[in-house]
């Protein structure tokens, strides 16, 4: 028995969709055994597929051949893995967090007057009118 390389990828949890799966192929991001796959590659037990999820590069081992999917918790016997431990994540930038930059701390003469120093220029203009 022979099951795509597409199908199997999904099936082991390793792409959402096969569709996925079936892009990544196509960009040549795949490799098994060291060569580049297309998606309809056919597989047999004991290849090594290689790919990167963003920053991790993961190496599988095929020990199972399955065209349907499996449950989540079962996914994991269709494939042996010998990816190096996932890299820890970079603090995000404050853009990325969410976060509003300061406002108050502009200096003075820089951008748009606030409120409060629009009220008090026109305090002044109103008592030196001639």
């Amino acid at each position: 028995m022979s099951v795509r390389l597409d199908k199997w990828l999904q099936v082991a949890r390793m792409f959402k969709t096969r569709t996925r799966a079936t892009r990544a192929c196509s960009a040549s991001r795949v490799r098994v055994n060291g060569l580049i796959a297309k998606p309809h590659r056919l597989l047999a037990i004991g290849d090594r597929v290689e790919f990167a999820h963003g920053d991790w590069s993961r190496l599988l081992e095929v020990v199972e051949l399955r065209s349907k999917p499996l449950p989540k918790a079962e996914a994991a016997r269709v494939y042996l893995d010998h990816s190096p431990p996932r890299p820890e994540p970079a603090e995000p930038a404050a853009s990325e967090r969410g976060e509003k930059r300061q406002s108050w701390g502009r200096e003075p003469g820089l951008g748009r007057p606030t409120k409060k120093e629009r009220r008090e220029l026109e305090k002044w203009r109103r008592g030196h009118k001639p």
